[in-house]
């Protein structure tokens, strides 16, 4: 079985070519003086195509980063905004011509259908063809030895050209552009045993090799095509989550009509019509109506959610019950679906640093094993001067040395454990994560929105002045800190007549505003007022005093218990927070962390991890909100609540959709477990090698067995991956409870 496929061929020449204005217009800004775009690439194949194609991008001029994954056959090119680098032009140079992304799928279907039907087509002529070597195996001689070998000939005919088509298209596409790929190997090994049994049917000879040739094919098309079925298998999250997703919308014009528009064309403000029966097509804001939604999709949990005027929902949620109208936040783009749906992928295309090694071993092969073929023909031939034996034990090792096993070992695995995380509601943003976070030793968690839900509600606020609570409800409105949510929700309704001006969000402290009457603070006691005690959330006008407000929040739903888990696979486990000591010390002894810090600002908590590392520690942080951000990067690896800012998620390596902290230590799980799969399969590759390449070399597997050892040698691999998806979440969630804050 061969990694690669063909470079052109009919299915991939009806997808759309992309010129490079059309890549220009498909690119979109990243805000820092830079534009991306992603390519759909169906002719990559392998870690030659990899390197192909990222090398040659990466050597145009303005050109900042390229990254090709192989599972899903993207390339996402980071450029210099200004003049558009020629991507298209030099792709098709080199013989990957570069499609609309959204094509993808298409070009997989097409593929998968076109390897079945080779496969029939190999098996028929192979099947035949064995039938007619019986008779020549059993004895027969002269003129029906030879009617059967053309026969088989003629039969052969059809295999090569259609069967084999997939391999010489790819092998001719290779050499056209100047390189060589690992299907040559195949190519020419192919071509050289049907040639040496012409020979020996012309010449009347008592061996041919028909069966061999063709038999050849079929296998190794067959070791293909489950190798294509099983990494759709572990792409179903990738997929199913891409077919889940709503392709348009209903959008409600000015004027009183109606417009369907693609997903695409849907901008931030469009007011849109969902219907029940349909999904969420973008992050929007109910306008009108009431219903439930099925937030499975984006939480992982079954239960129906109610919504009404004023919730804001997330793409991919499915409404139930009534029609909703909503306000469009934001573009398709830029929808929460589509963050988790680039996540998944990148989960897949991530560079660890056993996945480089693996690519650059098999960049290689093609020179490699073409030298160690012609050394082993002219070998043979200097020992015993039989060119049908040195030839066919040649032909053996073109085939067998394929390192397909070990082109596979690391992809294969990140791409399952990505799909098991995703099943426990868990995303990864790059697949070195997973390396990283196999490697943690110690454990950093934040309190408020990580350990607890983050959804604290006042509990004091018939002791507040109405007035107060006003201005304490118009400041948090412009936050998204747990606690000014909760204050925006006990003061909705009347805080529409307060205005400030000069907004301002300090992260760790609070949030500022100016009006007629003065300076209004609303956060941390020792920064909103001077000399305040310490406890509770103040509102102080001109540094006085005014209000203060105290809450109460859940823990996360089996926290203790994912702590306490954490603690055993990882090691020591400590909290940072923000908060007062009465409350961290609270939540700390109701979870049995022994080990907190409270009162600390953002670079505080840096200042802690950053000490950790030097210490050789190997830090996961769980963080929430925008003043967990430098944390979560400054952490070797780090990980985010769904409900966390969107900085929050944007510093984070891995995102949890769920109430329930189990997925943490799970993660953890996966990723030990993924890197010890990892270490199995580049051990079986190159254990494979060991042992078949002498073999093959001292002449003892035919082309046949080489075929069936290589697909045997890739689907090893692949079998051995899947068993990640056995992994289970041990971890079990326990009702919430409450923990109040201390005012």
């Amino acid at each position: 079985m061969s990694c690669c496929a063909p470079g052109t061929d009919g299915d991939a020449a009806e997808l759309t070519v992309l010129s490079d204005d059309e890549v220009a217009m498909s690119s979109r800004s990243l805000g820092d003086g830079s534009r991306q775009v992603e390519l759909s690439v169906p002719a990559v194949h392998c870690a030659a195509c990899i390197n192909a194609v990222e090398s040659t991008l990466r050597e145009i001029e303005g050109v900042e980063a390229a990254r090709v994954n192989l599972s899903t056959r993207r390339v996402t090119v980071r450029y210099r905004d200004g003049a558009m680098p020629p991507l298209a032009t030099r792709l098709a140079a080199i013989g990957y011509p570069a499609h609309p992304a959204e094509e993808a799928e298409t070009a997989n279907d097409a593929e998968f259908s076109r390897l079945l039907r080779a496969v029939a087509v190999s098996g028929f002529a192979a099947g035949n063809i064995m039938l007619l070597s019986v008779s020549v195996w059993s004895g027969a001689e002269g003129a029906t030895r030879d009617l059967f070998h053309y026969v088989s000939a003629l039969i052969a005919i059809p295999a090569l050209i259609f069967a084999g088509g997939i391999f010489y298209r790819s092998a001719w596409s290779a050499l056209s552009h100047g390189r060589v790929n690992m299907d040559l190997p195949i190519a020419v090994g192919v071509t050289l045993a049907y040639a040496m049994s012409i020979h020996e049917t012309v010449t009347h000879g008592p061996h041919a090799y028909f069966d061999a040739a063709v038999s050849l094919l079929f296998f190794l098309l067959i070791g293909r095509t489950l190798d294509h079925a099983m990494r759709n298998r572990a792409r179903s999250a990738v997929l199913g989550l891409a077919r889940l997703s709503p392709r348009g919308a209903l959008v409600l014009l000015p004027d009183g009509s109606r417009d369907y528009r693609q997903l695409g064309d849907i901008a931030a403000g469009d007011r849109l019509l969902v219907a029940v029966g349909e999904r969420i097509p973008v992050d929007a804001r109910i306008e009108t109506g009431a219903s439930d939604l099925d937030l499975a999709l984006v939480t992982g949990e079954s239960t129906p959610v109610p919504v009404t005027r004023g919730v804001t929902v997330r793409a991919g949620g499915l409404n139930l019950t009534g029609p909703l109208t909503l306000q469009a936040l934001r573009p398709a783009s830029g929808s929460f679906l589509a963050e988790m749906l680039a996540m998944l992928e990148a989960a897949e295309g991530g560079r660890a640093r056993y996945r480089r090694i693996a690519e650059r071993v098999s960049t290689l092969y093609a020179p490699v094993v073409h030298l160690g073929a012609l050394v082993t023909f002219f070998g043979w031939m200097a020992v015993g001067g039989d060119w049908h034996f040195a030839m066919t034990t040649a032909i053996a090792v073109l085939i067998i040395t394929c390192p397909c096993a070990l082109g596979l070992a690391v992809p294969i695995v990140q791409v399952v454990a990505a799909r098991r995380l995703f099943e426990a509601g868990i995303m990864v943003k790059d697949g070195s994560g997973l390396e990283r976070l196999a490697e943690a030793n110690h454990v950093v968690l934040d309190k408020t929105g990580t350990l607890t839900l983050g959804r604290p509600r006042l509990v004091n606020g018939d002791e507040i002045d109405p007035r107060m609570l006003a201005v304490a409800a118009a400041l948090a409105a412009h936050s998204r800190h747990p606690f000014s949510r909760a204050l925006a929700t006990a003061g909705r309704g009347t805080e529409r007549a307060i205005a400030f001006d000069g907004l301002a969000e300090h992260p760790g402290q609070g949030i500022e505003g100016r009006n007629d009457e003065g300076v209004w603070r609303l956060g941390r006691p020792g920064w909103a007022s001077e000399g305040g005690a310490d406890g509770g959330t103040v509102l102080s006008l001109d540094g006085r005093e005014v209000a203060r407000f105290a809450f109460e929040d859940r823990l996360r739903p089996g926290a203790a218990e994912a702590v306490d888990r954490l603690a055993r696979l990882v090691g020591l486990v400590e909290m940072l927070s923000g908060d007062a000591q009465p409350a961290c010390r609270q939540v700390a002894g109701a979870l049995g962390i022994e080990q907190f810090q409270w009162a600390l600002l953002p670079a505080q908590k840096v200042e802690r991890i950053v000490t950790l590392g030097r210490e050789g520690h190997r830090v996961l942080m769980v963080g929430d909100g925008l003043n967990d951000a430098p944390a979560l990067a400054a952490a070797h690896v780090s990980a985010a609540p769904a409900t966390a800012a969107d900085v929050g998620r944007s510093a984070a390596d891995f995102v949890f959709l769920r109430d329930g902290l189990g997925a943490v230590p799970l993660a953890v799980e996966v990723a030990r477990k993924a890197d010890r799969l990892i270490r199995q399969n580049i051990a079986l590759a190159i254990g494979y090698n060991v042992v078949a390449v002498p073999i093959a070399v001292l002449g003892h597997a035919t082309p046949l067995v080489a075929a069936i050892a290589m697909s045997l040698s890739s689907l090893l691999v692949v079998a051995n991956a899947l068993r990640l998806a056995r992994v289970s979440a041990t971890v079990e969630a326990t009702p919430a409870r409450t923990i109040v804050a201390p005012a």
